[in-house]
C-alpha cells in the first residue's frame, strides 16, 4: 500500500485516519501556542503554587490514566529532584482501589491532574477522593477540555487552578497523541526551576526540532510499516520507561491489539522478556539524553544485533554513538549542536520528539493492516472516553 505523507489529507480520509495523521502533525504549532499560553498563565500559576514545593511536607501527586498516566511517569522523578516537595506519580487506577497507601489527611497534598477528555470516571473520582481525604489538599488541572468535568468542577474554587491546553489539542481521533504531548510539556513547564524564558525558550526550541523529525521520520516510518511484524518491543531507561510504555500502547490501541506491543527498561530487557524475539519482532530502543544510560543502551544494541534473533533492531535517539549511519539508527542532527549539549534538554523534555515516531509508526502500521486509524474498534469494546467505570467507596 502506498500512503501519503502525513500532512496530505485527502489520502488518510480515505484510509480512515484523517484526524489522527493531523493530530500527529500539528504537535509543533502546538507547542508554539502552549509556549505563548503559558508566557500569558504564568503569573497566576505561579500565584497558585506560591513556595509549597519549597517546603518538604508537602507532596505533589501527579495522576492520570492510562496515557495521562504515563505523562506523570514522565515528570515526576525529575520534578521531584528540583524540589524540596516529595513528588511522585500515582495512577488514578492505583488511587482509587488503595487510597490509604497513597494519602495522609494531615499532610498538605497537590493533586496534579491530567486529561484529555477531563471527564474520565477516574480523573472526576480522584479529585473528589482526595478532597474528602486530605485536610489540605489543593487541584491543579491539566487538561485539553474547557467542556470537560475537571475544568468545569474547578470552576471558581479557590483550592484549584485550571491550566487549558490549546484548543486543538483536544484530539477528536482515538488515539491520544497531541493532547497528551502538550500537557507534557505544560507540567514540565510549569514546574521547572529554570527562568520562565528559559522554559519558554526550551517549549520553542522542541517545536522547530519536532518540525524536522516529523519530515525526515515520514517516509522510512511508512515503509517500516509495510514490514509484517507482529511484535513490537519498545525500550527506553529512566522515567523514559514510561514512553516506552506508551509507544507500546499507541501500537496495541491503533492496530486493535493485532499487534502485539511490550515495553521494558535495556536492562530489564535481559531478564526473561528477552525471549519474546523472534524473526518476527521489531525492537525499538528509544535513547537518553544522558551518557552513562547510553552506554548500558549501546551493549543492548550490540548484544541483539550481534544475535541475529529480532527481525529488525532500530535505534532512535539524540546522539551519533547509535550505531552510525547504518539503516539502525535515527536521530536529529542538531542534538549534536551546542544549543542541545548544554543540559538544556532533559529526557522528559525530549520525550514529546521521540514519541512523535512511535505515534507515526501506530497510525502507519494501522493503516497497513487495512485498518481505520481513527477508530480502531467500531464495535465500541473500547472507547475513547473510558466508560462502563463504576467508583466504589470504602
Amino acid at each position: 500500500m502506498d500512503l501519503t505523507p502525513l500532512p496530505d489529507s485527502t489520502a488518510w480520509q480515505r484510509l480512515g485516519g484523517a484526524d489522527t495523521a493531523a493530530e500527529i502533525a500539528q504537535q509543533p504549532a502546538l507547542w508554539d501556542e502552549l509556549a505563548r499560553d503559558l508566557a500569558q498563565a504564568r503569573e497566576r500559576v505561579q500565584a497558585f503554587l506560591g513556595d509549597c514545593l519549597d517546603d518538604p511536607r508537602q507532596r505533589v501527586l501527579f495522576t492520570g490514566a492510562g496515557s495521562s498516566g504515563f505523562i506523570a511517569d514522565l515528570v515526576a522523578d525529575a520534578i521531584n529532584a528540583q524540589w524540596p516537595a516529595e513528588v511522585r506519580a500515582l495512577h488514578t487506577t492505583n488511587l482509587l482501589t488503595h487510597p490509604a497507601l497513597y494519602l495522609q489527611r494531615d499532610r498538605p497534598t497537590l493533586l496534579v491532574s491530567f486529561g484529555r477528555s477531563g471527564s474520565s470516571p477516574e480523573s472526576v473520582a480522584a479529585v473528589e477522593l482526595v478532597r474528602a481525604q486530605v485536610e489540605h489538599a489543593r487541584f491543579l488541572d491539566i487538561t485539553c477540555n474547557p467542556q470537560g468535568e475537571l475544568a468545569r468542577r474547578g470552576a471558581g474554587r479557590d483550592d484549584t487552578c485550571t491550566v487549558l491546553m490549546p484548543a486543538a489539542s483536544c484530539d477528536r481521533a482515538f488515539a491520544m497523541t497531541s493532547s497528551l504531548s502538550c500537557m507534557l510539556l505544560a507540567a514540565l513547564s510549569v514546574f521547572d526551576r529554570a527562568p520562565w524564558p528559559r522554559r519558554i525558550e526550551r517549549l520553542q526550541q522542541l517545536a522547530e526540532l519536532a518540525r524536522e523529525g516529523l519530515a525526515q521520520w515520514d517516509a522510512p516510518v511508512a515503509a517500516l510499516a509495510q514490514r509484517p511484524f507482529n511484535r513490537v518491543i519498545y525500550l527506553a531507561s529512566g522515567p523514559l520507561e514510561a514512553l516506552a510504555r506508551e509507544a507500546a500502547l499507541k501500537v496495541l490501541e491503533l492496530t486493535a491489539g493485532r499487534v502485539l506491543a511490550l515495553a521494558n527498561t535495556p536492562l530489564g530487557f535481559r531478564h526473561g522478556p528477552k525471549s519474546t524475539l523472534d524473526g518476527e519482532t521489531l525492537v525499538v530502543v528509544m535513547r537518553s539524553n544522558h551518557a552513562l544510560a547510553r552506554r548500558y543502551e549501546h551493549d543492548l544494541l550490540d548484544e541483539l544485533r550481534r544475535d541475529g534473533v529480532a527481525g529488525q533492531v532500530l535505534s532512535i535517539g539524540p546522539h551519533a554513538d547509535i550505531g552510525g549511519d547504518d539503516d539502525y539508527s535515527l536521530r536529529l542532527p542538531p542534538l549534536e549542536d551546542s544549543t542541545f549539549a548544554d543540559g538544556m534538554f532533559s529526557d522528559g523534555w525530549l520525550a514529546p520528539v521521540w514519541l512523535s515516531f512511535a505515534q507515526m509508526y501506530a497510525l502507519q502500521r494501522s493503516a497497513a493492516l487495512g485498518l481505520t486509524p481513527d477508530n480502531p474498534f467500531p464495535d465500541g469494546t473500547v472507547n475513547r472516553v473510558v466508560k462502563g467505570v463504576t467508583i466504589h467507596h470504602g
